[in-house]
């Protein structure tokens, strides 16, 4: 089974979990597994510390990069994979093991699933979520105080020396090479239905294969892994 594999990123506090969890409502597991590079941060005593002393867990190195990409290639052979789900420090957490099965459909999310080469040239399809800085700022606030158990001097004091710099630098370069740019200041339904759709068909245009046919799916999805045309 070829897998249509989908990047999601965007800035810390564009609103990409929550865009997830909707599009996730409108697909089986059967036909979507979606696998996100929060899963992959590095035990907090390897996390670099700034100039404050202070560990920043906004920076690449954060991610386990080769076990990330190594997780991503084994659910497009068909394997599934487990990995033990990443709490943040929060103590009131108590941490799943995740399985993640591998489907038609395979959603890669993180902020730097781009800046990644081994990650970015895995994807068919890539998706750039958009918010104005002072919309993530308190979508920030509001996430890492009730999930994370941050205090709000501790949340500000990162979004401006690790989160904001991280953003410009690793992320934001990326926005002009995205397949699809969703702004996501007051709400991101068009751009759901939009993706969801073109989900939506591929799976239908795949369900209707006979074996020999993926020709006729290379016309419709050019990009897809699988789908490329020898014309």
């Amino acid at each position: 089974m070829k897998s249509l594999i989908v990047g999601i990123s965007g800035g810390s506090g564009s609103g990409k979990t929550t865009f997830i969890r909707k599009l996730r409502e409108r697909f089986s597991n059967e036909e979507l597994c979606i696998i996100s590079q929060d899963d992959y941060y590095r035990p907090r005593e390897e996390q670099y510390c700034d100039e404050e002393g202070i560990r920043n867990f906004d920076l690449p190195h954060s991610i386990d990069k080769k076990a990330f990409v190594k997780d991503i290639k084994r659910l497009i052979r068909g394997e599934v994979v487990h990995r033990q789900e990443y709490t943040f420090n929060n103590e009131k957490a108590i941490a799943n093991m995740l399985s993640f099965e591998p489907a038609p459909i395979i959603l890669v999310e993180g902020i730097f699933v781009f800046h990644f080469k081994k990650v970015r040239d895995l994807l068919s399809l890539k998706v750039f979520l958009h918010a104005k800085e002072n919309l993530k700022v308190i979508r920030r606030i509001k996430r890492d105080q009730l999930e994370r158990n941050y205090p709000i001097e501790d949340v500000l004091y990162r979004y401006e020396h690790h989160v904001l710099p991280t953003f410009e630098r690793y992320i934001k370069p990326y926005m002009d090479e995205a397949d699809l740019v969703i702004n996501n200041n007051q709400q991101f339904d068009w751009g759901l239905e939009v993706l969801s759709g073109y989900m939506h068909t591929y799976l239908r245009q795949l369900a209707g294969l006979q074996p020999g046919d993926m020709e006729d799916i290379g016309e419709a999805f050019p990009g897809a892994p699988g789908m490329e045309r020898n014309d």
